[in-house]
């Protein structure tokens, strides 16, 4: 080789390298959208010693991916570079994984603030810029970092109005007797500030509902708060940051404890005079303020027995009864600074059974909307009844103005009676907590007078007004919705405005009944029943964000775990939870149908979310609880235990028992089979070999004794089913159904919705949930249709026909009834909506790459839908498609956020008439990323318009 050609090759090799190195750090145009630890952003509370963090990246272009990830935490931001990172550097990590990444550094400690960002990799080696920096500060760690502050309960009852009685009485009760409850409770102290505030945090565990004060104002826009939890085991703090609220000198706090779920002692006693303690103990409250100022020292200001207390104006408040307000007992501006308490007492130290304290991380209860008066109108007893259009819970509102003295009575109810002439309150089960829906206010007669309830709250839609002088208004009354504050991040819409309206009544009946647990009713009961819980669990997670709400619940359904003895083995005792969680109005052990909430919560979580934490914490309770319905296991191969397909058309558990169609044995063991593959894999996930081989065998064993005991031929007939409407749908979507007799079993049950019930479902819950989305599945998408739709009983548009606005529980024919009885706002029947999702939008995480990271595109409608738009929350980032079909021709806007990939599945002739982005398949191939393998699709991130003649 020639000397100038040696030199013009070592140049250019020089060249490429140079260019080389500047493809692999160029920049790229990768943005960061939203940045996590804990799933929240800059978290001001958490206890977590291995935080995750986690972020939402917009790109340009087409399958853009990660490639890798370099996180740092800092002490401060001015030692967060790479050099002086002090806390993590976790240097270039090679990995895809943009959620839910494991801390790794030095131990986080107590009530301390840290900064982190992130930068990443794209798939072509090319680096976005470091994140903007970001923040999360530590909690109360541990019992110590609590200092001396006490629990301080009131010392004495000093209530003296005649109305802090209310009348108690249950159907089994021949008269009521009067009841006062616990007291509500005013705490105040005055506290001086020396010096110049740097930083000021409170930190307040009430047991029993709270609200804080400081200088007369409330702190906070909570409400209701506390979550209720299994208080003994496990309770809840607040922390609220005052830096800005606190004045240089005296300040004043002041604290009004009411009795919430803590406290409740008078609701669900069958015998008011029995012992039997329905309350946690009397309302107890438990506050620290850590001050910091701007010199670097630090004061602590706590409850104690210095703090002073009252009783005031809130004469009686109960969860289920209500609010009791007489006005003529007020106590002035009792939190404000030089206030006269030389009249009250000192507080009580108490010593309240609670086993452990954390943080609450899910939202908090809010006050969210207000609703005027749709309609007023006189009943048929002359009393004023306001309707306010929509069934909602919550509280009234109330601006009046009478003589002192006066009882203003406000009654809720969900109905009237059928006639339309009054109230109808058999549907709020005052008959069965024993106390009806009441709200109670004793003017002061000065003027004009405003109050709401702080203490309860009530599912209605209508209110009876007694004791008014004139005609209600929106001036006088207001509905307020207050429920937990759970972000809608989810949306449907389609051509077809009954299933909007589907919609919209199953976000409404979902919404009522968040309020710290998964209600069964806002009023009645107001319990987590665990079968309701995972029926409508999947559709809350398409429309809401509920990372921490369910594991908040969790670990209630897990400190409600009692030592039960087996069914065939009674000497061996298995860890299982009661039918409701939490709380003291205990039933019985949580039956298979209703227990395997247990297990199918930590699933769907980990499903929508991709994160395994859940699964790893609480496998060892799923574990248990699996070995004790094993422990059913008959000589058939069957468990002998379930429930039944809670409320079926017509049926009642009283006057109809034979309504519900499906053995409740037969539907108690289509879940179980599986949970039975779920645990399989939790077991996998917790290398727990041993396990996973046995829920291979056991679930093995469970469809073959399943098909042996419940498949039968239909007579005159070629089909086969399970017996009932509900056994077959759960038969089919659990995948119990041989591949061989599927077209048998589909049949079966399409001939039974039509020959024999004339184009209805006769589901309760467990059917109802997978009927429409199993039907659309095996090419029967316009029956599900018309069984949605039949304005003729029973179905769900014969539901809205009938005037409702939220779900009942019960499938009646309504205008035979003098009132709709049972709960009418149960969301245990929003499952069903999950369809809109699932099936119209066509959008299913992939159960291998959970949380979205791959996900299934394949839309299954009837022929009466000609568009449907979809968005679902993922880790990922929202997850959007937009569909219409107009003459055969089916066009698609999908958006597939960064970091993640969709499976479209096409049929060969859709496939062959493919167009994304305007090009013919091959010709988009030729400059994009896609695989096409067995019907399936495969594209990247990237925004796309896919069109093909629909076959």
């Amino acid at each position: 080789m020639k000397k100038s050609q040696s030199i013009f090759f070592i140049l250019l090799l020089v060249f490429l390298g140079i260019s080389c190195q500047r493809v692999s750090t160029s920049k790229s145009s990768l943005s960061f959208e939203t940045l996590l630890v804990n799933s929240k952003q800059n978290p001001k509370t958490i206890e977590s010693l291995q935080p995750t963090f986690s972020w939402i990246v917009n790109s340009n272009g087409f399958d853009k991916s990660q490639s890798a990830y370099h996180i740092l935490v800092a002490s401060s931001e001015e030692k967060l570079n790479e050099n002086d990172a002090d806390i993590w550097n976790s240097s270039k990590v090679i990995s895809n994984q943009s959620t839910y990444v494991n801390f790794e550094g030095e131990a986080l400690e107590a009530l301390e603030k840290y900064h982190w960002k992130v930068k990443i990799w794209d798939e072509n080696e090319a680096s976005s810029n470091w994140s903007d920096v970001q923040t999360f500060k530590m909690g109360l760690l541990n019992e110590s970092n609590w200092g001396d502050a006490k629990w301080i309960t009131l010392n004495k009852d000093t209530r003296t109005s005649e109305h802090r009685f209310r009348d108690y009485k249950t159907g089994r009760m021949d008269e009521p007797m009067p009841v006062a409850g616990f007291p509500a409770s005013y705490f105040r102290k005055e506290f001086n500030v020396e010096k110049n505030i740097g930083n000021a945090q409170v930190y307040i565990c009430g047991l029993g509902y709270y609200e804080l004060f400081l200088n007369g104002e409330k702190v906070g826009d909570h409400v209701l708060d506390p979550a209720p939890s299994n208080y003994d085991k496990q309770a809840y703090y607040v922390n609220y940051d005052i830096t800005d609220d606190l004045k240089s000198g005296k300040n004043a706090f002041g604290i009004n404890l009411g009795n919430g779920f803590y406290g409740q002692n008078i609701s669900w006693k069958n015998d008011p005079e029995s012992d039997r303690d329905l309350a946690f103990g009397p309302p107890t409250v438990r506050c620290l303020v850590k001050l910091t100022y701007t010199d670097g020292s630090t004061k602590g200001f706590y409850t104690d027995k210095s703090w002073k207390e009252a009783t005031g104006p809130i004469v009686f408040n109960n969860i289920y009864g209500g609010d009791t307000y007489d006005a003529r007992f007020e106590i002035g501006d009792w939190a404000t600074v030089d206030y006269n308490d030389s009249e009250w007492g000192h507080a009580k130290e108490a010593l309240p059974k609670v086993k452990k304290i954390s943080v609450s991380q899910i939202p908090p209860i809010k006050k969210l909307q207000e609703f005027e008066p749709q309609k007023v109108f006189k009943g048929s007893d002359g009393e004023w009844i306001v309707d306010f259009g929509q069934n909602i819970a919550g509280w009234i509102k109330l601006n009046v103005k009478e003589k002192e003295g006066q009882l203003i009575e406000v009654i809720t109810t969900e109905a009237l009676l059928t006639d339309g002439s009054d109230i109808y309150p058999g549907s709020t089960g005052g008959g069965a907590n024993g106390m009806p829906q009441l709200y109670e206010y004793i003017c002061k007669g000065d003027g004009l007078e405003s109050w709401e309830p702080k203490f309860s709250y009530h599912g209605f839609r209508f209110a009876k007004v007694k004791g008014v002088s004139t005609k209600p208004d929106a001036n006088m009354i207001k509905a307020v919705l207050v429920a937990t504050d759970i972000q809608e991040k989810g949306s449907f819409t389609s051509s077809d405005e009954l299933f909007n309206k589907m919609h919209s009544i199953s976000k409404w009946t979902i919404v009522d009944n968040i309020h710290g647990i998964p209600e069964d009713c806002p009023h009645r009961e107001k319990c987590g029943w665990l079968g309701d819980a995972h029926a409508f669990c999947e559709y809350a997670l398409y429309n809401y964000d509920m990372y921490d709400f369910y594991k908040k619940y969790m670990e209630d359904i897990r400190t409600q775990m009692r030592p039960t003895k087996g069914h065939n083995n009674p000497e061996l005792k298995y860890p299982v939870p009661t039918m409701i969680a939490p709380g003291k109005r205990t039933s019985t052990y949580a039956k298979i149908d209703w227990g395997i909430a247990t297990m199918y919560l930590p699933w769907y979580n980990y499903k929508f979310y991709g994160d395994d934490a859940i699964v790893l914490e609480y496998y060892d309770a799923m574990k248990g609880l699996t070995d004790f319905y094993l422990n059913f296991k008959g000589e058939n191969g069957i468990m002998q235990d379930g429930m039944g397909d809670w409320c079926p058309p017509r049926w009642d558990r009283r006057l109809n028992p034979s309504a519900m169609e499906c053995d409740p044995i037969i539907s108690a063991n289509a879940y179980f089979y599986d949970v039975l593959g779920i645990m399989e894999r939790f077991a996998k996930m917790n290398n727990d070999a041993d396990y996973e081989v046995k829920m291979k065998q056991e679930k093995e064993a469970l469809k073959t004794a399943f098909n042996k005991e419940f498949l039968v031929d239909i007579p005159e007939t070629n089909h086969k089913w399970y017996q009932s409407q509900t056994a077959t749908v759960q038969a089919l979507q659990f995948g119990i159904v041989p591949e061989y007799e599927i077209e048998t079993v589909v049949n079966g049950l399409v001939h039974n919705i039509v020959e024999v019930k004339g184009g209805h479902h006769s589901t309760g819950i467990h059917g109802n949930r997978y009927i429409y989305t199993v039907l659309s599945k095996y090419g029967k998408a316009d029956l599900a249709y018309d069984i949605l739709t039949t304005p003729d009983f029973p179905s769900q548009a014969y539901v809205m026909n009938s005037g409702f606005t939220t779900w009942p529980e019960r499938q009646f024919v309504w205008e035979e009834m003098e009132g709709p009885t049972n709960s009418l706002n149960h969301p245990m029947h929003t499952g069903f909506a999950t369809y809109f999702y699932e099936s119209l939008g066509g959008i299913q995480t992939s159960t291998e790459k959970t949380g979205f990271k791959e996900f299934i595109v394949n839309p299954q409608f009837p022929s009466q839908i000609t568009s449907t738009s979809v968005e679902v929350p993922t880790p990922y980032g929202t997850i959007a498609n937009k569909w219409t079909l107009k003459e055969n021709m089916f066009n698609m806007n999908l958006k597939v956020p960064f970091n993640t990939k969709a499976k479209i599945v096409l049929t060969p002739s859709e496939l062959e008439s493919l167009k994304i982005n305007g090009k013919t398949i091959s010709a988009f191939k030729q400059n994009n990323a896609i695989e096409i393998s067995k019907g399936v699709t495969t594209l990247g991130s990237g925004n796309y318009q896919i069109e093909y003649i629909k076959s």
